[in-house]
C-alpha cells in the first residue's frame, strides 16, 4: 500500500472514529438529562395534589369513596363502620404529571344518618357520580381539592343534598412552600356540572 492510499484510508478511519464519539457524547447527554429527570421528580415538569374534604353534615356518612385519575384508580375505599365517614380530609395523588388536560372521576356513595325521631335516615342510600376536568401546563402545579358538601338549605329535600364541588389553585413547581401561590384560586365549577 502506497503512502496516498494509506493517508486517505486513515483520515476516512479518523473521520468515523470521530462521528461515533460525538453520537456517544450526545447519548451520553440525553441520558443524563432522562436521568436528572427521573431522580428529581420530573422538577420542571408539571404536578398535581388532589385531596378530598368531607363537608357533609352528620346527616350522611360517607360509605364509598373512589377516585380514579385518567383511567387509573387512585383511592378506592368501602366502609361501612363510619370511619371512612369520619376522615375530614383524605390526600388522593400527589405527584409528577404529564402537562395537558386530564379527567378525575368520583364517585361517592353516602348513607343517611339518624336517630331517635330521624332514624328512618338510615334506610336513605346516596350515590354522587361526578367527573371533573382540569389541565396542567409546563412548570406548574395544580392543587385541586375535591369537596363533599350539601347544596340547598333545610327545605331542600334530603336525595337532593349531596353534592361535589371543586376547588382549583395554581403554583409554580418550584414555590410549592406554604404562602406561594402565584395564581391563586380559580373558580369552583357549579356543582354538578362537569368541566
Amino acid at each position: 500500500m502506497d503512502g496516498a492510499t494509506y493517508a486517505v484510508r486513515l483520515r476516512d478511519l479518523e473521520a468515523r472514529v470521530d462521528e461515533l464519539k460525538e453520537q456517544i457524547r450526545r447519548s451520553h447527554t440525553r441520558l443524563s438529562l432522562l436521568s436528572d429527570t427521573i431522580l428529581s421528580g420530573g422538577v420542571g415538569g408539571a404536578r398535581t395534589s388532589i385531596r378530598f374534604q368531607n363537608d357533609m353534615s352528620g346527616a350522611f356518612r360517607v360509605t364509598r369513596a373512589l377516585f380514579v385519575l385518567d383511567g387509573a384508580v387512585q383511592y378506592n375505599k368501602q366502609d361501612d363502620t363510619g370511619a371512612l365517614a369520619a376522615q375530614k380530609e383524605i390526600p388522593i395523588f400527589k405527584g409528577s404529571i404529564t402537562p395537558g388536560d386530564h379527567t378525575l372521576q368520583v364517585l361517592l356513595r353516602l348513607r343517611g344518618h339518624g336517630y331517635g325521631v330521624f332514624s328512618y335516615l338510615r334506610g336513605y342510600q346516596f350515590e354522587v357520580k361526578q367527573t371533573h376536568s382540569f389541565s396542567v401546563t409546563e412548570g406548574k402545579e395544580v392543587e385541586l381539592d375535591v369537596i363533599a358538601w350539601e347544596k340547598g338549605g333545610v327545605t331542600t329535600p334530603l336525595e337532593q343534598r349531596p353534592a361535589v364541588r371543586y376547588l382549583e389553585k395554581l403554583r409554580d413547581v418550584a414555590l410549592t412552600g406554604p404562602g406561594s401561590s402565584q395564581d391563586g384560586p380559580l373558580p369552583p365549577a357549579p356543582a354538578g356540572e362537569d368541566r
